[in-house]
């Protein structure tokens, strides 16, 4: 499975560059408003980072709007990935853009139904957000395993990009489910590094070495 951050931070950006496992990034109008910078700007500086799928998202509502808006951003940088929402409008566009070539990340999905109309309209990917309907008291790691199976059913080439992913037990339950791509937080992915037997096997292994050898 893929490692995407989902955040717009370029000294995140940075730091999971640095551990040579981060393989693209997600934003969304939100994390780039935090930025202060104009998308166009904050994701060519990004991709100036990591060489991968770069996701972003365009602001309009209406497919009229949205199309040549998703042209404008899929010309900042050839790893651009244009984000539409999960839309009728959304989904109109997607079909449009797909057709001429521009990759797609269709974003906002909470249903499978969602995810067969992205995946009919040509998306790249498709991204259900576990997370979110996690708090809705529902499992959202099962609409991960919905989707893998249609796709698989049916040999849909959109690419499942699991979401809100908040905990390592989400990133875990994805992989194993066949999600292609997990998106999460800086937070998360330095979460999955964690573990108490890892740090007191390290301890005991440096203790023992500067035991036999302090004398050295």
């Amino acid at each position: 499975m893929k490692i995407f951050l989902d955040t717009a931070n370029l000294d995140e950006i940075r730091k999971g560059a640095d551990w040579g496992i981060v393989d693209g990034v997600t934003t969304n109008p939100s994390l780039i408003a935090k930025e202060g910078r104009p998308i166009e700007e904050q994701v060519a500086r990004i991709c100036d980072i990591i060489d991968g799928d770069i996701s972003a998202e365009v602001i309009a509502t209406e497919a009229k709007d949205m199309i040549p808006e998703g042209l404008k951003l899929a010309k900042i940088h050839k790893n651009i990935v244009v984000k539409l929402p999960l839309t009728r409008d959304g989904i109109k566009a997607c079909c449009a853009l797909s057709k001429d070539g521009i990759r797609i990340n269709v974003t906002l999905c909470f249903q499978p139904a969602q995810a067969m109309l992205a995946a009919k309209a040509g998306a790249y990917i498709i991204s259900p957000f576990v997370g979110r309907i996690d708090d809705m008291g529902m499992p959202g790691i099962d609409l991960i395993e919905q989707i893998v199976t249609i796709y698989n059913n049916y040999g849909y080439k959109t690419q499942v990009l699991a979401a809100s992913l908040r905990t390592p037990n989400h990133v875990i339950e994805s992989a194993l489910l066949g999600a292609h791509i997990g998106t999460m937080p800086f937070k998360t992915l330095d979460m999955l590094f964690n573990h108490p037997l890892t740090d007191k096997g390290l301890e005991q292994f440096l203790k023992d070495h500067n035991k036999a050898f302090q004398n050295g």
